[in-house]
């Protein structure tokens, strides 16, 4: 029967420090990535806090023209064919965000959401322009 010696061990260093040296390295990189993920997640609420700030409130009051967004889905819509349809009267307001609308053309009333209307704003009113003709200068 052999006895181990001193040579023959198990537990010799050149075994354990590659070991050691593994396990070292699996823990800094574990550490790394946690805080990777920590920041990641600080970097996410930052982020979020930045873009709800910035999420513009419709305040909407019974009476005001609206135009409504039309949300039919269309492959070839056209450059020039408008996204809003109407102008439309708000004729109720709900507390969960809901409207109730009723179109000026047809006088149909039906509820949507807040988030399809925009405020409509009419157009500039243009006064008749004055023409001037210039005439050549008399030499």
């Amino acid at each position: 029967m052999k006895f181990l010696d001193e040579t023959d061990s198990l537990c010799t260093s050149s075994i354990i420090e590659p070991i050691v040296q593994e396990v070292f390295e699996l823990d800094c990189q574990n550490k790394l990535e946690g805080d990777f993920l920590e920041n990641l997640e600080i970097e996410k609420k930052e982020t979020k806090v930045f873009h709800v700030a910035r999420i513009s409130k419709k305040n909407f009051t019974v009476g005001q023209k609206v135009l409504l967004q039309h949300s039919k889905l269309k492959f070839f819509p056209g450059k020039l064919r408008s996204r809003w349809l109407g102008p439309h009267v708000i004729t109720k307001i709900f507390a969960n965000g809901t409207v109730e609308i009723q179109s000026l053309k047809t006088n149909n009333t039906f509820k949507v959401n807040d988030h399809q209307l925009k405020e409509y704003r009419k157009g500039f009113q243009t006064e008749p322009i004055e023409i001037m003709y210039l005439e050549d200068p008399i030499l």
